[in-house]
Formats: C-alpha cells, structure tokens, sequence
C-alpha cells in the first residue's frame, strides 16, 4: 500500500506544499529517504522511529521508502516528522486516516516519547495553506493559538502521535476554540522613557513626532550626553497602533525567525530593534543557511535604533541602501535566495566627531579637522539622502534640568501620530501603502500637489540647496505628513517650509 500525505515547507516567508509518499517492500530493513532532503530531515529516521514505538505501535520491518515531492525543492528541518510517521503507520495498515483528513496539511516535529514539539514559522504556513485552498492543517498544539489567527481554515492542534491517531478513530478532543487578537491598552500602560521627564530639546521631539506620524527615517547628531539614546528610546512610545494586517505581518517574520513566544502568539506592539555597532552586515540583513531574517526584517513596521551610527563600519551601513529604498531584502546564496520584507523607521544617531564636541559651544573639540572628515565620511551620501528628518541634538542647559516642570507627555504626543496615521490609512486604503514615507512617485503626484507659491518655493530650495529627486520626492512625503498632523488635506507653504528644515545635512 502507498500512502500518500501533505505537509509544507518555507521558502523565506513562501509556503510550497510537500506530497509525503510512503513504500514498504519486503527486504532487509531500511529506511530511505528521498527528494532533497537536508541532515534534520535525514534524522528524522530515528526519532519516528521511537516515537511510533513509544505510541504503542509497531516498526513496520522490511524496506520504507520515502519520498518528499517536488523532488527539485531542497527541504529543511523537522517540521515533516508528523507526515512521515502518519504515512508510515497507514501504508502499514496500522491506522486509517479518515478521507476529510487525508488532504489536510500536516506539520510537527516528534520527540522520541512521541510528543509533538512546536515548530518555528507556523503563521506563513497557515497563511499559505489557506491562499491553496487547503482547509485544514494538523500542528503541534503548542501552535495552535499562533495558527487560529488565520480564518477560514481549520486548525486541530496535537499533544501527541498517539493522541492524534486516536482522534482520527474517535474525532474528537483536539481542536482549540479560536484566538482572538487583543487590542493594544495605551491608556494605563507604562512607559519607561516618556518625553515629560526628558527636559528640553522641543525642536527634536517635534521631529519625532513627524517621522513617527509618517513612518519616516531620521538622524539625530549631537554631542556625549545631549539625550539621543533616551529619546529614541521614547520614541517608540509614541508610534501608532498597529493594524491587524501590520500585526501578521510582523508576527510572520518572528515566526520564521523561531523569536516568537509561545505566550504571545501574535505580535501587538511595533518593534524596536537596537542594533549594537559591532553588528555585521549578516546580522542586519539576514542570512545563513538556511537564509535567516536579519535585524532589519525583525525590525519591519517598526523601528531599527542604530546608536553610534558612525562606528558602524561602512560595508555594513551600505547594505541598508537597497532595504531603505524598496522595503524587502533579497537574500541570494548558492542554495537558492529568499526575500524578507523591510519597511522598517530607521532611527540614528551619533556623535559629530570621534571625541563628540565638534562646534560645542561650551566644551572645545580635541579632534584634528582631518579626523573629523575621516569620521563624517562613514556615512556615505546615498545613506544621508535616504534619511527624511536630519535632527541637531544640542546640550541641555542646566536651566532645563532644573526645572521640575513636566512636559508634554508621549501618551498625549500619540494621541496626534495616531490621528495623523488614521488620516493615511484612508487615504490609501484601495493600495498596501501604509504611511505617507511609502509612497510611491504616482502616489506622491496625487496626494502631495502644492500650490503655485509653494511649488515655487521649492523649486528655488531643490536649485540652492542642490537636493537630488529623491530628496525633493522625500520632501514632499515630509511635508504631506505635517500637514496631516495639522489636519490639513492641503499642503500649505508652512509645511513645506518646516519640512525643507530637516533636510540640512552633516555633510
């Protein structure tokens, strides 16, 4: 008898469905395997092997021949040890799977007590079972939660080989009553760096407040203790509520990447990734074998903090061009190549020389000027034109400090990004643009139109300022954005005005 089962395997964030064939001829025993598999899979042999024994049933003996098709798809991990130990105990004749399970896909790794051992990267491989036409998937019960979050297919979550085989008997006993995503509680949430309590710098949080509303990218530069780090740090407090669709779309990548938590099966807070300088090019973009997500892809629709921006050496900040310009990371090696989404906010900052007090203007700078150059030459051009918002963090003056007044809480600040951000989602609600930084030229030349002054403003800053067209569309996006925060459908003079602000360079 032949068994013929199905299971899944991920490409990146793509789903291929695997057929799970099954032979047994008389022989020497054996135990083969064929159709690509990699060394988790080839190991797979031993754990179905104690685990249908630990299951109560019996190793059939005699030659078991698999096969996993397409046999021109590399296959990886253990994620196929369910189908292959179902297909080897039906095409023994040791259980019968009911004909309404027969295309169900299956997925779950076996331990060798014949428990089921959740897998990494179940969401996408739901997501893409459904987008088949499949209706119902078998997984370990530990991911079921995580797979309840796409409708329209049935999700039967197992304990256990014996478990599972008992319930195609009896039918009953193993499915899970649905999740249901809860809603983000800012209103009595805590936030352990909040703008009140960091004093001065209204300029800056101003900013913050724009690149959070529009999704934009920003640099702040200033000297050693001016409050860079804590204010990128409170600027993940004040971004916007993430929408269902966002919140999948984070929770896949985590998934694949095996970070998220059982207890947390879906991600409901933007991330905020804060990359170590000493972070290789690997390590931002992804890679591996297999090709892993990178910190930018972990970081997608939400924010990449990267603090000292210019330690980073300047290999590894080049690779965020491509990311920062189209949203998505291919990832190519010998075998094969995967893309990971990544529209993520950068969020940089530094210091303007190696010793930080370049034009301060209470402490002198020690540094000698070629230094200086040498330091500022980290950050290539290219990168410095893909960032929107250019912000100077200057010292806080002990007046400020002082003062025991609290400002304007990062609860309140959200309340306006979050407006803001509401008025961008119905504008592009017939497209998968999300925020104002992702539109396209087409998109840009309807919703960002100005006025005959205002155009000709800034025609006149594009020539004097010399502003490449990616700028000028950047500027534009800018502008959109603060006229949002102001309610206005119009871009008016003000706002292109404040927006060209930022575009001052360190160069």
């Amino acid at each position: 008898m032949i068994s013929k089962l199905k299971s899944l395997t991920l490409v990146g964030l793509e789903g291929h469905v695997v057929d799970i064939e099954t032979v047994i001829h008389r022989g020497l025993p054996a135990f083969i395997i064929v159709g690509l598999p990699d060394a988790s899979i080839q190991e797979a042999r031993e754990r179905v092997r104690a685990a249908i024994k630990q299951s109560s049933f019996e190793f059939p003996r005699g030659k078991i021949a698999l096969n996993l098709a397409p046999a021109n798809l590399r296959k990886q991990g253990a994620r196929f040890d369910l189908a292959i130990a179902l297909g080897i105990l039906e095409a023994s004749k040791q259980i019968n799977i009911p004909d309404k399970y027969r295309d169900a896909i299956m997925i779950g790794e076996l331990s060798f007590d014949g428990k089921l051992r959740p897998v990494a990267g179940v969401l996408p491989s739901v997501h893409a079972a459904f987008l088949q036409g499949f209706k119902t998937i078998i997984l370990p019960h530990n991911n079921a939660a995580e797979a309840h979050l796409i409708k329209g297919i049935e999700v039967i979550g197992v304990q256990s080989l014996k478990e599972l085989c008992d319930f195609f008997v009896t039918g009953e006993g193993l499915t899970l009553p649905e999740t249901v995503m809860a809603k983000q509680d800012n209103a009595s949430k805590i936030f352990p760096f909040d703008f009140q309590y960091i004093k001065g710098n209204q300029l800056v949080k101003r900013g913050l407040e724009i690149a959070a509303a529009g999704g934009h990218n920003l640099l702040m530069n200033g000297p050693p203790g001016s409050g860079k780090t804590m204010l990128a740090k409170a600027y993940s407090t004040i971004l916007p509520d993430l929408t269902f669709d966002e919140s999948l779309d984070i929770t896949k990548v985590h998934s694949v990447a095996g970070v998220l938590k059982a207890s947390e099966p879906v991600l409901k807070e933007r991330p905020f990734r804060a990359v170590h300088h000493t972070a290789s090019g690997v390590a931002i973009v992804g890679g591996g074998n297999p090709p892993r997500p990178g910190e930018i892809s972990l970081a997608h629709r939400g924010v990449l903090f990267l603090d000292e921006f210019a330690e980073f050496s300047a290999k590894t900040l080049e690779v965020l061009r491509q990311p920062l310009e189209d949203g998505v990371i291919r990832i190519s090696r010998a075998a094969g190549s995967v893309s990971y989404p990544a529209k993520f906010s950068l969020v940089a900052a530094m210091n303007p020389c190696p010793c930080g007090f370049y034009q301060d203007a209470n402490k002198d700078c020690t540094c000698a000027p070629f230094a200086v150059q040498r330091y500022r030459q980290k950050i290539s051009g290219p990168i410095l034109d893909r960032i929107d918002l250019h912000l100077n963090v200057p010292r806080v003056e002990i007046a400020d400090l002082s003062n025991t007044a609290l400002s304007e809480s990062s609860r309140v600040v959200r309340v306006r990004v979050q407006k803001a951000r509401s008025h961008q989602i119905k504008r592009f609600a017939a497209t998968k643009t999300i925020c104002n930084a992702e539109m396209d030229s087409a998109q840009v030349a309807k919703f960002c139109a100005l006025e005959s002054e205002g155009q000709a403003l800034l025609n006149q800053i594009v020539e004097k300022m010399q502003l490449s067209g990616r700028a000028y569309y950047r500027t534009l996006k800018l502008a959109r954005t603060i006229a949002d925060l102001d309610a206005s459908p119009k871009i008016k003079t003000s706002h292109l005005a404040e927006a060209v602000q930022y575009r001052a360079t360190i160069s």
